[in-house]
Parts: C-alpha cells; sequence; structure tokens
C-alpha cells in the first residue's frame, strides 16, 4: 500500500481533489494539507510522518513545506506537480493533470 500525501496552500481544491481521485485506486491511500495558516487544513508533521510520496502542488510549497517541516522531511521525497491554483475542486482538467502527473509515482512507487 502506498500512502500519498497532496499539499496546498489552503488546502480547498487542488489537494483535497487529489486525496479524493486517487483514494479510489486499488492500494493507495490519501490524505491532504495546506501550509497557510488559514488552511482549512493545516498540514500537520504526523502527516509528513505517515506518508510515502508527498506531492506539493508548486515549487513555492515544497519551500515552506522545508521552513515549517524540515526536521519531518529527513528521508521524504517531495514531489512538485507544477499544477498552479486556476482550476475549482474536481474540476475535470485538474482530474487529468493530477492522474497524468502522479498516476506514474503511485505506479512506481507500489510497495508489495
Amino acid at each position: 500500500m502506498i500512502r500519498a500525501l497532496f499539499i496546498c496552500g489552503k488546502a480547498r481544491r487542488r489537494s483535497p481533489t487529489a486525496a479524493q481521485v486517487f483514494a479510489t485506486w486499488s492500494d493507495v491511500r490519501t490524505d491532504f494539507g495546506g501550509v497557510s495558516r488559514d488552511a482549512d487544513d493545516v498540514l500537520s508533521a504526523d502527516q509528513l510522518d505517515w506518508a510515502d510520496q508527498i506531492f506539493v502542488m508548486e515549487q513555492r510549497y515544497a519551500k515552506r513545506l522545508q521552513e515549517q517541516f524540515g526536521h519531518a522531511l529527513r528521508g521524504k521525497r517531495v514531489i512538485n506537480l507544477a499544477i498552479r491554483d486556476e482550476f475549482a475542486f474536481m474540476d475535470a482538467h485538474l482530474i487529468e493533470a493530477l492522474i497524468q502527473k502522479v498516476g506514474p509515482h503511485l505506479r512506481q512507487g507500489k510497495k508489495s
């Protein structure tokens, strides 16, 4: 089973969409969070510890993640999806972009 964590700023559109989409894949468990103080679901160190794979929607969130949780990232790979904040929650174009960019990582990282 793969535990995939999706991170964006406010955890309102992109990361919850990703978590919902990939939660339907077999052998994948998902979670999401935001690195902004006013995020709907603020990211925690426990979530980072839980995750096998960490996905950020933009490079700026990787930087904030390092600033806020550098200690919790030791040995973790952070994958930048480069998906800008221009989609609504569960937007078809967002889902398509997520499947194209995340799908290969989940298939390659599959654990027995």
